[in-house]
C-alpha cells in the first residue's frame, strides 16, 4: 500500500492561490484533510494555509453543526427519545461540539481563537476573520438555510465555495438554493430541539425545508452532484489540484443561482 502525499503548508498556500483563492474573500470551506495527504503539522496547517492565503481582511466559515442534533429524532426509538427528552444537554454556541462527521476540520475552526459560532443548532456555522461576526450573527431558528442565514450572507458578501477533497454532496450551499427555488409541493420538516434560554434548557420547535429530499422521489440521480457537474460543465467553477485532493472552487452567489435555476426546472416538472 502506498504511503500518503506529503504536504507542507507552504505548498498548500501556493496550490490554494493557484486554484484562485485571494486575499479578502469570503469562503466557505468544505473539507477532507484525509484526501489532501499527510499534511506536515497536523490537520490545522490547513486551516492555517487558508488563513494565510486571506489574509487579516478575509474571512473563513465552515458549516459545523452540532454532534448531538436532534433533525432526525423522530426516527430514533421511543426509549431513545425519552431518555433524550429527560436529559439532554441544551444547544450553548459557546460550547457545544461541531459535528465532526462534516470534517475533523469543524471542531478546530469552532475552537480556533478569534471564531464565532451562529445559534442555530443543527445549522451551525463557525467563521473566523473580518465578517466572522457579521456572518454568525441573528441566525434564524426556522429555516436556517434561508434568508439572514449564514448562506445569504456568504452570498452577499461575493463569497466563495471550496470544496478541498470534499464531495459535492456536502455543499451546504445548495440547500440555500432549495429554500429559494420556487417549487411547488415542497416538503417541510418540524422537530424539537433544546436550546439555553438565559442559562436554562428550553424545548423549541423548529421547521425547515426537508433538505436533500425537497419533493421526495424524483425522476433522476441525486441533484446535489448534477446541479454542481453542470455548473463547472458551462464555466461556473474552477477544478484543480491541492495536495493529492481534488479541488473545486465556487463563487457562492453564481453557484446559488444556478442551482436555483436547476432546481425549478427540475423540481418544477415533477412537482
Amino acid at each position: 500500500m502506498s504511503e500518503p502525499l506529503i504536504v507542507t503548508r507552504s505548498q498548500l498556500v501556493r496550490q490554494l492561490r493557484g486554484l484562485g483563492l485571494e486575499e479578502g474573500q469570503v469562503v466557505m470551506l468544505h473539507a477532507s484533510v484525509k484526501a489532501v495527504g499527510w499534511v506536515v503539522g497536523g490537520p490545522d496547517q490547513v486551516l492555517e494555509a487558508l488563513l494565510e492565503v486571506l489574509g487579516p481582511q478575509g474571512t473563513l466559515m465552515m458549516v459545523i453543526s452540532w454532534e448531538d442534533g436532534t433533525f432526525e429524532m423522530g426516527e430514533w426509538s421511543e426509549e431513545k427519545q425519552r431518555a433524550y427528552l429527560d436529559e439532554a444537554p441544551a444547544f450553548d454556541p459557546a460550547r457545544s461540539r461541531a459535528w465532526r462527521k462534516w470534517s475533523i476540520l469543524t471542531e478546530y475552526l469552532r475552537t480556533w481563537p478569534g471564531s464565532c459560532r451562529s445559534a442555530h443548532p443543527d445549522a451551525s456555522f463557525a467563521a473566523v476573520g473580518r465578517l466572522a461576526s457579521w456572518i454568525t450573527a441573528h441566525h434564524p431558528l426556522e429555516y436556517g438555510h434561508g434568508p439572514g442565514s449564514p448562506l445569504a450572507k456568504l452570498c452577499a458578501a461575493g463569497g466563495k465555495v471550496l470544496l478541498l477533497g470534499a464531495p459535492f454532496s456536502s455543499l451546504t450551499l445548495l440547500h440555500y438554493a432549495e429554500h429559494l427555488a420556487q417549487v411547488p409541493g415542497k416538503r417541510v420538516v418540524r422537530y424539537r430541539c433544546p436550546v439555553l434560554r438565559e442559562g436554562k434548557r428550553v424545548w423549541v420547535e423548529l421547521e425547515e425545508f426537508d433538505t436533500d429530499n425537497l419533493i421526495g422521489e424524483w425522476e433522476g440521480d441525486g441533484y446535489f452532484a448534477l446541479i454542481p457537474q453542470e455548473a463547472l460543465a458551462q464555466g461556473l467553477g474552477r477544478m484543480g489540484r491541492v495536495g493529492a485532493a481534488l479541488c473545486y472552487l465556487f463563487d457562492a452567489a453564481g453557484l446559488q443561482g444556478f442551482a436555483v435555476g436547476w432546481l425549478e426546472q427540475h423540481l418544477g416538472r415533477q412537482g
